[in-house]
């Protein structure tokens, strides 16, 4: 066996990294695209349309795009829109439904997302991706018998981590690869191509004891605006982010989003990007986020739980007991549904933006979250929660259990 010198493996690993940075770049630019087709199929933005006697399925016109990014505060204004939809353009993303204008247009126009036409193309880097966001997914999902926990490597504490013997077994068993040699080949492969990374850079993908990470968090919220932005791609992003269900004021008045009454406890926070809340918030705090800079008015946040104890999920059902259920429908704004879930089996509502959907659907702290769109979530932690409503439609369905107010 013939081992490389160090500064030859300092070469190589400045080389994968750099690599591994544009195909994150390319991922990117795919994960956003594909939360953006889902929008807009919600909104019924993309439908078929006849033009001269003729239906184009599954388009949208781009002046109608435009107004609707300006709507929803994806783009400062027309021009910014433009550039965003050409960057989508040029990455395949979208096209002309006849392919006759290779930029992007501020006009009656259709133009139509290649994966509704089945038009995307699927190379190597692209099928790679989309491999690594089903075993993300998977694993996500798997909460009950996940193998991602935190652990040590090197004296060094690291969260959400897999073992890389772990991750090679699990592929076997879920019947994602056959051998044990394919499998560490797709492990090797998904670094490779950004999606994961050793926890301190320092080697490969091998089937041993080494630690290793997702680098991508593919069901993170993108803003539109991130597409022309390179650097805002490149700051590490925040596992504990409340991401979606947080929200401010979008007019700037001195709304405040305040989870109880003011105590000691209570810190007032700048907004901040969602993607930067890890470095100045800690993994153990209460996280304010807005989807401006930190020009934001100030946001009010309790660190502590809201609730006087925790009950079981036994308890919440039990018949006769003291607790009622409520049913709320809740649609989401341009910077999310108004609310932040905290705690585990079962989660509860932490705060309430007062001026948000949640707020005004009917929606209170310390209320218990059963269902998120029909599934039941009592035995999940408030991330897989989260998550569940951040990749989901923009329109929530939440069944809650409050006590009852005799």
């Amino acid at each position: 066996m013939v081992f490389a010198s160090c500064k030859e493996m300092d070469g190589i690993g400045n080389t994968m990294q750099k690599k591994a940075a544009e195909l994150e770049r390319m991922a990117e630019v795919l994960v956003t695209g594909e939360q953006l087709r889902l929008r807009l199929h919600e909104g019924k933005v993309v439908k078929d349309r006849r033009h001269h006697l003729r239906t184009y399925p599954n388009c949208f016109v781009a002046k109608e795009l435009i107004d609707w990014l300006l709507e929803h505060k994806e783009a400062s204004d027309r021009d910014t829109a433009i550039k965003i939809m050409q960057k989508l353009l040029d990455q395949s993303i979208i096209h002309h439904v006849c392919d006759e204008h290779k930029e992007f247009k501020d006009m009656k126009l259709f133009y139509r997302f290649r994966k509704d036409d089945g038009t995307f193309p699927l190379d190597n880097e692209a099928k790679v991706f989309m491999r690594g966001q089903r075993i993300y997914e998977k694993l996500m999902m798997n909460t009950e018998t996940s193998i991602l926990a935190t652990r040590e490597e090197e004296g060094e504490s690291f969260e959400r981590t897999l073992v890389a013997s772990e991750l090679v077994d699990w592929l076997l068993a879920e019947g994602e690869m056959a051998t044990r040699e394919e499998a560490e080949h797709l492990g090797r492969r998904l670094l490779e191509h950004g999606i994961m990374q050793h926890v301190t850079n320092k080697h490969h993908f091998v089937d041993g004891g080494l630690l290793y990470q997702f680098r991508l968090n593919f069901r993170r919220r993108r803003r539109l605006m991130e597409l022309l932005n390179e650097r805002c791609r490149t700051i590490p992003e925040s596992h504990d982010s409340p991401f979606c269900l947080r929200k401010q004021n979008p007019e700037g008045s001195n709304t405040s989003f305040l989870s109880v009454s003011p105590t000691k406890e209570i810190k007032m926070i700048v907004g901040i990007r969602r993607s930067s809340m890890s470095s100045s918030c800690g993994s153990s705090g209460y996280y304010s986020s807005s989807p401006t800079l930190s020009s934001s008015p100030p946001v009010l946040c309790n660190p502590k739980s809201v609730l006087k104890r925790q009950v079981s999920p036994e308890e919440l059902q039990t018949p006769g007991g003291p607790y009622i259920k409520k049913t709320f429908t809740i649609v989401g704004d341009a910077v999310g549904w108004g609310f932040v879930v905290r705690g585990s089996k079962p989660c509860h509502i932490q705060a309430v933006d007062p001026s948000g959907p949640a707020a005004a659907a009917g929606m209170k702290v310390c209320q218990f979250v059963v269902s998120v769109n029909g599934l039941n979530v009592l035995s999940l932690d408030y991330r897989t929660v989260s998550n569940l409503i951040l990749t989901g439609p923009r329109t929530v369905v939440m069944e809650v259990m409050e006590e009852a107010d005799y």
